[in-house]
């Protein structure tokens, strides 16, 4: 039986099938670009990181009429995600969570990117708090309201945009200027134990104070003012048909090779 000889050639095309037949294998994942953009009007609202996840919509950060519960309490009442992020990998521990951007202010925008898997976690959850505040946030009510992807991986919502009625106050804090966050002293805050509810026009008793970013406040808001806009791209990868006939163009050179060299 003769020995066959690795060429540079053959080797190089083993493993060129090896990596191709490995990139079919996750032919569901795609790069995914989140980009945020604050719509509210110049010396308006701000907001705190967006925290976000991708899953099969099986964590319900919270409900309309409902107390709150800490992980949407530490967005709204922080900005953070300290107790949001542990909550969503508890109850779906295939989820790919992030954060995308830093405080967000009138006009501005952020984006990040993530690798996304099309099939499992195409379930798209968002909060983020808004500022000033006590403990108003944004995010979604429903887990399964935003589904990204359809069964063949393509992006099927391009962008969420969030009205101003669409703002969310927690019910957790008091309503206190003197004590919410960008324009007071947010450490003399104090439960109100009460449910989640829409209220925006609260946000008009902020108008005149200095915020922290040097600017003084005006809300300026009717009820279905854009506030914010999440905007989705994707970079998909190559079709499976394109690795079949990458596949057997590469089965055919080695081939070729095994046979010359027989």
């Amino acid at each position: 039986m003769p020995t066959i000889a690795r060429t540079p050639l053959l080797h190089g095309a083993l493993v060129a099938l090896g990596l191709a037949a490995a990139s079919v294998a996750q032919a569901q994942s795609t790069q995914l670009t989140v980009t945020i953009t604050n719509l509210a009007p110049a010396n308006g609202l701000a907001f705190a990181p967006l925290r976000v996840g991708f899953g099969d919509g099986s964590f319900d950060a919270f409900n309309l009429g409902q107390v709150a519960g800490a992980p949407i309490v530490s967005v709204a009442e922080g900005g953070s995600g300290a107790a949001w992020f542990p909550a969503f990998a508890a109850a779906d521990p295939g989820a790919l969570t992030g954060t995308v951007g830093g405080l967000l202010l009138p006009g501005a925008s952020a984006q990040a990117q993530f690798t996304v898997n099309t099939s499992s976690q195409g379930m798209f959850t968002f909060a983020a708090m808004v500022v000033p505040s006590n403990d108003f946030f944004i995010g979604n009510d429903d887990p399964m309201a935003y589904r990204l992807f359809n069964a063949n991986g393509q992006l099927m919502m391009p962008s969420i945009t969030v009205k101003a009625r669409e703002i969310w106050d927690a019910g957790s804090e008091v309503f206190d200027p003197a004590a919410a966050a960008f324009v007071g002293n947010n450490d003399l805050r104090s439960d109100q134990n009460s449910v989640v509810a829409f209220n925006f026009a609260e946000l008009s008793a902020f108008s005149g104070l200095a915020t922290g970013a040097g600017y003084t406040f005006n809300s300026s808001l009717a009820a279905d003012s854009d506030v914010y806009r999440i905007d989705f791209a994707l970079a998909p990868v190559p079709e499976p048909s394109t690795y079949a006939l990458l596949l057997a163009g590469l089965g055919l050179v080695a081939a070729r090779r095994l046979r010359a060299q027989g």
